[in-house]
């Protein structure tokens, strides 16, 4: 983690022309756009990144794991169609930058990390105190949180070589659930539409690369 959090006018400037970018790439949701345009990228990321921090590609964090291109995560925030208070279960917390950009929106957001070293970061997060609406637990994100659904969305953040069946049953009627599923030779990202019934519709996006969504714990 860094040490040190500034959010210089230079930090500012470049948060503007990423923005810019990410609706030339065909961003159209502005409470997407206003939320990654809020939140300081930077300071999710080693400070030797400071400089680059706001191209439109990802980085390594810890654990052999990636903070997401931004254009990813506004891609996969906008499928999700997040409204202000929305109950959303993300799996795979990360560096915590998606579940800030959905906090961000207003979304009471309960996030899953199965690597202990990045779920230990979070007592470090400097945004605690700001965003009091993100709740972080350390688990499998194949098992979801039973205790606390229902959810009115699901976001997956890693390739899923299937789509989870304890998920989908934790995500309400109607609710979406948006995913890159791994088919073995691309990973489609996909939102699904619980029905009444159990089942659900399914509407096919763009490929993607993700790190794999892997069952159990790695303390």
């Amino acid at each position: 983690m860094r040490k040190q959090y500034e959010d210089s006018y230079q930090h500012k400037g470049l948060r503007r022309q990423l923005v810019n970018l990410l609706r030339e790439k065909g961003i159209t949701d502005e409470a997407v756009l206003e939320s990654i345009n809020a939140i300081p990228r930077h300071f999710f990321l080693d400070s030797a990144f400071d400089k680059i921090a706001y191209e439109d590609r990802a980085f390594p964090i810890e654990a052999g794991q990636t903070i997401s291109q931004p254009y990813t995560v506004a891609y996969q925030t906008q499928l999700l169609r997040v409204n202000k208070m929305d109950k959303v279960l993300e799996i795979g917390t990360g560096s915590m930058y998606q579940s800030t950009v959905l906090a961000e929106m207003g979304a009471r957001v309960f996030t899953i990390e199965r690597q202990k070293t990045l779920y230990d970061q979070h007592s470090k997060f400097v945004f605690r105190n700001k965003y009091p609406n993100i709740r972080f637990f350390f688990g499998d994100g194949f098992e979801g949180l039973p205790a606390f659904q229902p959810f009115d969305k699901v976001l997956i953040t890693a390739a899923a070589p299937f789509i989870p069946p304890k998920l989908m049953e934790q995500l309400k009627p109607g609710g979406l659930m948006v995913l890159p599923v791994d088919d073995g030779d691309a990973q489609r990202m996909l939102r699904l539409t619980k029905k009444e019934d159990g089942t659900w519709t399914e509407e096919a996006f763009e490929q993607f690369s993700f790190v794999p969504m892997l069952t159990g714990k790695n303390r």
